[in-house]
């Protein structure tokens, strides 16, 4: 009987210890193994532990915020330059937000914001070789640009910012992306070496001041002290780096219906409004003019910069104003991923861009040395539309400075074997595409082949309008 009741004893004491641990796994006192970005433990496939059914986070307005405007104070973690041991990297293809910039709206009937773009290394946020890039800058008259770029200055220079213009916090933002590239693609991978030529890089921006500068702050860094002579930059007309391809009916329909889409969520929207009405009360202007100024675009200003809202004799614009304006503005991208009408338009909008991209690929991986690094140097609407057609879908509304980077590495035990990685602020999203989502599922590869998207590229793009062509896709009605 003592030692039955023994054996009974032990057993529920057992009992109650498995329960324990298994309920602080759960509540995360216990270290688990390492989960990698997916859920996958790097050894096995198979899930560690079952997802716990809990609701979808609330949307923060203000953490999403300070996450937009990316205030650069701590060392970025990046995923970028990591592959197997036996691959080598043979090109890298980077497209650029430009960093932090003045409004581009006003708010009617109130102060501008106090911004000064002048460059002081004095002044915070700043960088070791600020200083250094505005010297270099002044030496750049031999550098070839085309059409209208070679008129615009080369780093921002206003006391009291212009609309759209870059400032500091836009130039260190791209002098810390810059620095880092070079840390992983010129010291540790040897992409370049320091005779470098000309025909090696491939720049192109938009005709815009703010790309230019954010362009050449990363170039800085990327290539300190580079040679001017060897600097082309091509200019781009169209933010969707269209170039010649831009013809394309049924891309501005579909770009119609999603502004269709947009207007509709806001008449909706109740708090939006009520917001906006107490906002035009504040300034004097009816609502209508003060929804036309895009009042967001101005407060992030403020908020970015950690400068008061305006203030008029009637009242201040304050953080619950805010508030309600970027959660809208967060509650509209969740919807426009749901409603496909702007992946529509993103798949025949960055078409162009990625064949462009496609193309560079395949002749690199042929043996072609040229145009080994490229930077395009863009913004929000050029980067927004890529992720979308990538199928990139979790991924957040361009921040200041964001940076998408596609890699091509050859497999070094089979050298006719190239594959590519994609990266978007340093997180491997590669994964995540559309194109690539099945192979992850069936491969240990940690990469994906070059091929798969070549093939989305030029074939699988244009299966949704059920056409096999760009032309014939842009062209399409649909039924």
């Amino acid at each position: 009987m003592l030692f039955r009741n023994r054996f009974l004893f032990l057993l529920a004491l057992a009992a109650l210890l498995a329960f324990l641990s298994l309920s602080l796994q759960f509540l995360h006192l216990i270290p688990v193994s390492p989960i990698r970005e997916g859920g996958l433990n790097p050894k096995s496939r198979k899930r560690i532990m079952p997802d716990l059914l809990t609701e979808p986070p609330a949307i923060d307005p203000v953490y999403e915020a300070h996450v937009y405007c990316n205030v650069p104070t701590i060392a970025e973690r990046s995923m970028e330059g990591h592959a197997p041991h036996y691959f080598k990297l043979v090109s890298v293809q980077v497209v650029i937000r430009h960093g932090d910039r003045y409004p581009l709206y006003a708010i009617p009937k109130t102060k501008r914001p106090d911004i000064d773009c002048m460059l002081l290394p004095s002044r915070k946020p700043s960088h070791p070789q600020l200083e250094a890039f505005i010297k270099h800058m002044a030496k750049g008259s031999a550098a070839q640009m085309e059409g209208s770029l070679s008129s615009l200055p080369r780093y921002p220079s206003h006391s009291l910012c212009e609309m759209g213009e870059l400032t500091q916090t836009g130039v260190v933002q791209h002098l810390r992306n810059g620095q880092l590239l070079r840390e992983i693609y010129i010291k540790k991978h040897k992409l370049l070496l320091s005779d470098w030529t000309a025909k090696q890089l491939y720049l192109e921006t938009t005709g815009k001041s703010r790309t230019l500068q954010s362009a050449l702050a990363l170039l800085y860094t990327f290539l300190p002290d580079f040679d001017w002579k060897k600097i082309n930059i091509r200019h781009q007309w169209s933010t969707i780096f269209c170039s010649g391809s831009c013809d394309c009916p049924m891309r501005n329909h579909y770009l119609e219906e999603e502004q269709r889409r947009q207007y509709s969520l806001r008449v909706k929207n109740n708090d939006l409004e009520k917001i906006y009405v107490d906002m035009a009360k504040i300034v004097g202007i009816p609502t209508r003019q003060l929804r036309a100024s895009n009042p967001i675009d101005s407060l992030l200003c403020y908020f970015c910069h950690n400068v008061s809202f305006p203030c008029t004799k009637t009242g201040c614009i304050g953080m619950e104003h805010f508030k309600v304006i970027k959660r809208h503005q967060l509650e509209d991208e969740r919807e426009r991923q749901e409603k496909k009408l702007y992946f529509l338009y993103a798949l025949l909008a960055t078409h162009p861009l990625l064949n462009q991209t496609v193309n560079r690929l395949q002749r690199i991986a042929e043996g072609k040395k040229e145009e080994v690094f490229v930077l395009y140097s863009a913004h929000d609407v050029t980067l927004s539309p890529v992720l979308s057609a990538l199928g990139v879908t979790e991924a957040r509304f361009p921040r200041f400075a964001a940076r998408l980077v596609f890699e091509l590495w050859q497999d070094g035990k089979r050298p006719k074997e190239h594959f590519i990685r994609i990266l978007y602020n340093g997180a491997d999203v590669t994964f995540q595409t559309s194109f690539c989502k099945d192979y992850y599922k069936r491969s240990s590869k940690p990469m994906c082949p070059l091929e798969k998207f070549v093939n989305f590229v030029k074939r699988d793009m244009f299966l949704v309008f059920n056409s096999t062509s760009y032309y014939d896709a842009c062209r399409r009605r649909p039924l």
